[in-house]
């Protein structure tokens, strides 16, 4: 399936061609977007590329992308469940609030104050205050044309199911494979999914098995290198995630580092994790069609450092 063309005046600096922080030895899109940027490659979200990807809406059928704000259980450490409110103002209006409910022990948008550049601080080197998820909400969100790449669903055909609590690496060959056994293309603008399996082992476990998944160190997720890295940019990828717990391989090494970082601060990518994608990878498989439009549009928290992605797909 042909990408939809390239509207935007311009053009990325290939990877390679990036700054970089010679003692980390890590490249960064600091300035591309402009010195006073807070939106990292949200930016490639153009007016004409949003119009672009309505192209891909045929049945406006809309299918949740997000879990509900309780899942996954147990929840991880240090999160707490949060506590949920609800009370009377008087005998007709009732009011409700959450206390300990955290941003990011659900459906999340990493946001681009999540993760440091070590000492050489956070993306675009500007003051954490100033990169939270309202920048993105003050936009309009995340809106485009998405691509599902379902890895699972590739590996299973193939006879090599991922292990959900195994440490193995997605590589930029494997995400390759999966777009051309789906006949599908990336393109500047595009919002990346990719589906692990780790969200059907999740709903189809019971609780036992739910807790070992979400407690397992051991994941797997997309291979933590500057080549994933320099793959996800030079695609012009505007934001990814996965349906897993950690987005990159866990528990990975110091040698290969941190896509978080590679991405987060290096990069500006928006990052997504526990994003449930079985419902529309199911349509996906049924309609031979891997592409869709995605809104998402997170918390207007001024300062936030995460936030449930409110997404939907409109097929």
């Amino acid at each position: 399936m042909a990408a939809p063309p390239d509207s935007t005046e311009q053009q990325l600096p290939n990877f390679d061609d990036l700054a970089m922080i010679d003692q980390l030895g890590l490249r960064v899109s600091w300035g591309v977007f402009g010195e006073d940027d807070r939106i990292g490659t949200v930016n490639l979200l153009t007016p004409d590329r949003t119009l672009a990807a309505i192209r891909t809406i045929t049945t406006g059928e809309a299918i949740p992308l997000t879990l509900p704000l309780n899942e996954p259980r147990p929840i991880g450490q240090p999160r707490k469940p949060y506590v949920h409110t609800i009370f009377d103002i008087n005998r007709n209006t009732a009011d409700d609030f959450l206390d300990s409910y955290y941003l990011q022990g659900s459906s999340q948008w990493d946001g681009l104050r999540h993760v440091r550049c070590r000492e050489f601080g956070f993306y675009n080197g500007a003051d954490a205050s100033s990169l939270g998820v309202d920048q993105w909400a003050a936009r309009g969100g995340i809106n485009g044309r998405a691509v599902l790449l379902d890895v699972d669903r590739y590996l299973s055909k193939h006879g090599t199911p991922l292990d959900q609590t195994a440490e193995m690496a997605i590589s930029t060959a494997l995400l390759e494979a999966t777009c051309a056994y789906q006949n599908v293309s990336l393109s500047p603008g595009t919002i990346l999914l990719i589906r692990t399996g780790w969200m059907t082992a999740y709903y189809e476990g019971d609780d036992e098995r739910k807790s070992e998944l979400v407690n397992s160190e051991a994941t797997p997720g997309l291979e933590a290198t500057e080549n994933m890295a320099r793959y996800l940019w030079n695609n012009g990828i505007a934001a990814a995630a996965t349906d897993n717990t950690t987005f990159e391989v866990s528990p990975g090494n110091a040698e290969t580092g941190s896509l978080h970082r590679r991405l987060i601060p290096c990069l500006g990518i928006p990052v997504g994790e526990l994003w449930s994608l079985d419902a529309v990878a199911a349509r996906c498989v049924a309609e031979s069609r891997y592409e869709f439009f995605v809104t998402s549009v997170p918390l207007y928290l001024i300062g936030g450092v995460g936030s449930p992605p409110n997404a939907i797909a409109i097929w």
